[in-house]
């Protein structure tokens, strides 16, 4: 973290730690709509039936390679979430061994939530910026980063 010389942080640090607390009160948002909503789903629970929303089809080891997560923690997910009836899976025609991952219509039904709830939380997030203020807004993040993907 720089500092400057009265040892208050510098202007760059204060722009990415507005953009983490930004994210963490949007997330926040969400979580509580996860933990009160109909769904009574977890917010990993959550990225999950996003992921197989996304790649329907999907196997748990596409999932483990997308998220990074550990396979025995997906694994769990993953039973939970066909337990609930929101995911169905089929063996693979071509290796039986795998097993293919899509949306049960519960599970399909609980996605568009999902989303809906985001639109809206994105929607109040930007109230009182103009049209041109949310494409700047957008380029300006888009830069910081392509900015931190050069390596």
């Amino acid at each position: 973290m720089s500092t400057n010389t009265t040892g208050r942080r510098g202007k760059d640090d204060d722009v990415l730690e507005l953009i983490h607390t930004v994210m963490h009160q949007y997330r926040a948002r969400q979580y509580r709509f996860l933990r009160d909503g109909p769904s009574d789903i977890t917010h990993m629970e959550g990225k999950v039936l996003g992921f197989f929303d996304r790649h329907p089809g999907g196997t748990q080891s596409d999932l483990a390679q997308h998220s990074g997560r550990d396979k025995a923690q997906l694994a769990r997910l993953i039973k939970g979430l066909r337990d609930k009836g929101l995911l169905d899976a089929e063996a693979d025609e071509a290796d039986r061994r795998q097993v293919r991952l899509r949306l049960s219509d519960a599970g399909e039904q609980v996605q568009r939530e999902l989303r809906r709830q985001a639109r809206q939380v994105s929607a109040h997030a930007l109230t009182g910026l103009s049209a041109a203020e949310q494409q700047q807004l957008m380029a300006l993040l888009k830069r910081v980063q392509a900015n931190l993907g050069d390596e």
